[in-house]
């Protein structure tokens, strides 16, 4: 093992975590913590942003822009407690679809994979990673030249694949596959058991040469094995019913594939679904992002569904509370805070460590 020139104790930011992620305690939560650099680490020149690119420019196929990208995103931040620098060749929310044959369409503010199954003929889908697809040539490319010029400095962060009837809903649109799990359920549990398949061909072509040189991976959290992040935010819009019937096999599937996972767990609407997430074996860690207008991460409305979780047996994340809200949940939680991981962003090395102390219960 070796520490990084952007973190140069990762050794023992791996230990630590390998540690809390098999059960141990660390006196506080894990934290994910950061904080603004006075002066960058390198001098890397920023690469202008190509003429026509809108949003946060994922799907942009100019190479140097992304690398550089990347290469410049750690160099201006202190990564503290078990915060780690990374990059990522990642290409837009739900990446396997872009590798599975959908075009990506980039506007202000959003990019979003455009539907390639025709709704009035569904053997037209054809679930398969084609050697010849851009975006898995460009992601590939891209990751494998983060691994060359990082090596030493950061770790590199899987691209964003999603999975299951998230992936099938950018293929197929949203409503053509609300209408199918109706009407035609047999075929959704086929196409997703083929889209799984291709979900483990492309993780592990990913992990083989993205994975640290402990085995360690990385998607929002590092864990000492395969880690992935799942979600399925069209749960949003079914039953706890279909849920279990159509999407609960698939994490069943992945969470065993994997070594650690966590689920992103998006919206009020996906609230009804906690009994098939907390009886997931092999699900590790839940991610709660609360939704556009619903109360904030640290608001006790959702202290006893925290309760629930780590009563479960199940990790949680929390990404971007307030810095000075670790007193109300010391107060909330104690102890139970030893299977909590919170990311905390401070404008001062100096303010985060005092942040780091203040967190020890």
């Amino acid at each position: 093992m070796a520490g990084l020139l952007y973190r140069q104790d990762m050794d023992e930011v791996r230990k630590r975590l390998t540690h809390w992620w098999n059960g141990g305690d660390l006196g506080r939560p894990a934290l994910q913590v950061s904080a603004k650099r006075e002066k960058p680490l390198e001098d890397i020149p920023e690469v202008p942003m190509p003429e026509g690119c809108q949003t946060a420019c994922y799907t942009t196929m100019d190479f140097n822009f992304r690398l550089n990208r990347g290469l410049r995103g750690p160099i201006n931040t202190y990564y503290l407690a078990e915060s780690y620098p990374s990059a990522s060749p990642d290409l837009a929310p739900n990446t396997l679809a872009l590798f599975l044959g959908c075009p990506g369409i980039e506007a202000q503010g959003s990019v979003w994979c455009e539907p390639i199954i025709d709704p009035d003929n569904p053997e037209s889908a054809v679930f398969e990673v084609r050697e010849d697809n851009k975006y898995l040539d460009f992601s590939l490319r891209l990751g494998k030249e983060f691994k060359r010029l990082g090596a030493g400095k950061f770790l590199l962060e899987f691209p964003d694949f999603i999975e299951g009837l998230d992936t099938f809903a950018a293929m197929r649109g949203t409503q053509a596959l609300l209408f199918d799990l109706v009407e035609r359920p047999q075929w959704v549990h086929d196409s997703l058991a083929k889209i799984t398949a291709c979900w483990h061909d492309v993780y592990d072509r990913f992990y083989d040469f993205m994975a640290d040189e402990t085995g360690g991976s990385c998607f929002w959290a590092w864990a000492p094995g395969k880690m992935v992040k799942l979600q399925c935010d069209f749960s949003a819009m079914i039953s706890p019913e279909m849920f279990g019937e159509f999407m609960v096999p698939v994490l069943d599937d992945l969470t065993h594939f994997t070594d650690y996972s966590m689920y992103h767990w998006d919206g009020p609407g996906a609230l009804p679904h906690i009994d098939h997430l907390l009886n997931l074996e092999a699900l590790n860690m839940i991610q709660w992002t609360p939704g556009s207008g619903a109360k904030p991460l640290h608001d006790p409305q959702w202290f006893p569904m925290y309760h629930r979780i780590v009563e479960a047996g199940k990790k949680l994340i929390l990404m971007g509370i307030p810095t000075d809200t670790m007193p109300l949940m010391k107060k909330e939680f104690g102890r139970k805070l030893k299977d909590f991981m919170i990311n905390l962003h401070f404008n001062t090395r100096a303010e985060a460590e005092e942040g780091i102390k203040r967190a020890q219960y």
